[in-house]
Formats: C-alpha cells, sequence, structure tokens
C-alpha cells in the first residue's frame, strides 16, 4: 500500500466516498435495471428491454415536462448569474454596510423552496396578491394573472427560484471579487477605461471559475426543480407547469409505475452527466494549465 493511501487525509475521506459508491452509485445502477422491468408496485426481475424508455417518449405529459425545464433552465441560469453579479457588485461597493446586505440578499436562500413556492403563490394569486392589491388602489384593469395562464405560468417559477438563489451567486461572486487584486482595477481605472468595460473585459474572466462553479448548482437545482413548483402550481393550470422531476415522483408514488419512474430518472441522470461533463473536463484543463 503507497504512502498516499496512508495518508491520514484520504483515510478521513474513504468513508464518504464508500458511501458515494455504494450509496449513490448504487442507486443509479439499481434505477437503471428496474426501469428495464415491467416492474409497477414493487420491483420485478424480469426483463422488457428498453420498452418502458420507449413508453417514456411517447408520454406527451413527458415531453410537455421536458419543453418546461429546456425553457426554465436557460431563463433560471442566466438570470441568477445577472442578478447575482449586480449583487455581489453593489455589496463589494458598500463597504459599510456590506455585511447587512450580504445578510438581506442571501436570507431567502436559508428558506426552502416550499416556502419560496408558498410566499409566491400568495402574491401572485389573482385574487389574493398583486393583482387583487393594485385593484384595490384603484386600477381595474390592470391585470397580473401569470401563476394561471399557461402560457406565462413557468415564468412564474422563473421569478420565484431566482428571486432564491441569486443571493448564493452573491455570495460566490463576491468571494470571487475580493480575491481580486486591487492594484490591476486601480491600474486599470488611472489608464481611463470605463467602469462598465472594466467589468466585463478585466474582472469577469477574472471570476471564470466563480460563474463555473455558480453554474454547476444552478444547473443542478434546475434539474431537480420539484418543490417550487408543488407549493405554486402542483403542475398546473393542467400540465402547464409539469416538469420532469414531478412526472417521476407522480408515477413512483402516485401511479404506482416504478419501472416508467426509474425510466424518467435514469434520463435525467444521464443528461446532467451530458450536460455537467464537459464543464468540470473544462475546469480540470484549465486548472492543470494554471499549474
Amino acid at each position: 500500500m503507497t504512502r498516499r493511501a496512508l495518508n491520514p487525509a484520504y483515510l478521513a475521506l474513504l468513508p464518504m466516498a464508500l458511501a458515494a459508491v455504494v450509496v449513490y452509485l448504487g442507486s443509479m445502477l439499481w434505477s437503471l435495471r428496474v426501469s428495464m422491468s415491467s416492474s409497477r408496485s414493487l420491483p420485478l426481475r424480469d426483463f422488457v428491454g428498453l420498452a418502458q424508455y420507449e413508453r417514456l417518449f411517447a408520454n406527451e405529459r413527458w415531453l410537455h415536462s421536458l419543453h418546461n425545464l429546456a425553457i426554465y433552465t436557460p431563463l433560471f441560469i442566466i438570470a441568477c448569474l445577472g442578478l447575482g453579479w449586480l449583487l455581489a457588485l453593489l455589496v463589494d461597493r458598500q463597504a459599510s454596510s456590506g455585511g447587512l446586505l450580504r445578510a438581506v440578499f442571501l436570507y431567502p436562500y436559508a428558506l426552502s423552496f416550499i416556502a419560496t413556492g408558498l410566499i409566491w403563490q400568495w402574491l401572485l394569486n389573482p385574487e389574493l396578491g398583486i393583482q387583487q392589491a393594485v385593484h384595490e388602489w384603484g386600477f381595474g384593469g390592470f391585470r397580473f394573472d401569470w401563476l394561471v395562464d399557461p402560457d406565462r405560468v413557468i415564468y412564474t417559477l422563473v421569478v420565484a427560484t431566482v428571486w432564491q438563489c441569486a443571493g448564493l451567486v452573491m455570495a460566490i461572486l463576491l468571494a470571487g471579487l475580493r480575491g481580486i487584486d486591487a492594484d490591476v482595477l486601480r491600474a486599470a481605472r488611472l489608464d481611463g477605461i470605463p467602469a462598465w468595460r472594466i467589468q466585463v473585459s478585466i474582472v469577469a474572466p477574472m471570476l471564470a471559475y466563480s460563474f463555473a462553479t455558480a453554474t454547476l448548482l444552478l444547473l443542478t437545482a434546475a434539474m431537480k426543480l420539484y418543490d417550487a413548483v408543488i407549493a405554486m402550481t402542483q403542475g398546473g393550470p393542467g400540465t402547464a407547469s409539469e416538469v420532469p422531476a414531478k412526472f417521476i415522483m407522480d408515477h413512483l408514488f402516485g401511479r404506482a409505475n416504478i419501472a416508467l419512474a426509474s425510466a424518467g430518472a435514469t434520463v435525467m441522470v444521464l443528461t446532467a452527466v451530458a450536460l455537467l461533463a464537459p464543464l468540470f473536463y473544462a475546469r480540470h484543463r484549465a486548472l492543470r494549465a494554471a499549474r
């Protein structure tokens, strides 16, 4: 056994590594096996090949959930990154009140997605929230009924989850901003470079790792979106805000079809791996090049 293997740090990480292999990898392999069976309420040992995957992609509800996720994910990530960067710049420039602002902006992330969903459900409810309040102020023609509009309800999920997660992005980017050498920014200002150009051409590239980390976390959150949907819309109106995680949970517990649910879960895992692997590879190459 090598000296590196006996290093106390590696020995301390061994339980976590075993848990990751046994629990996570084992669960994925079990789900893959179940997805190739005809299991309903309980897992069966038969083998039906890719029949469940054929049923899955012939299901309009599943296809609609993928369509919703394809709309939600880029909007969610771009909005969180943009708003988080602006908040980080604001907090970084407010030396005296930066701590208070940081706590205020990060507070929504401490809430569960269920709590966030309920808050925004009340705010966006046409009979209770913003629309009703504006009507009481005398503007009877005002409409803000996105929560019950099938064409716009997915955007309410974007608004609610961006409100919750932008603070996390702020904290990550703020840590990156605090690590930038002040002399670099001072030299750029002395050269007469406009402030916006400094942020775009100097600061943003130096925050590449921070942006990559935030993007990975946001992409993971988007792929497993479930709690906010349940709290705000229950997937409605109809199936207008259906997402893959809700489809999987409904078929796993509500419709007693664990084979189809496992097929959906396997597809989402493979999709996440396909999206995240290039980012991990690019970051690994950049770290090696930096050495």
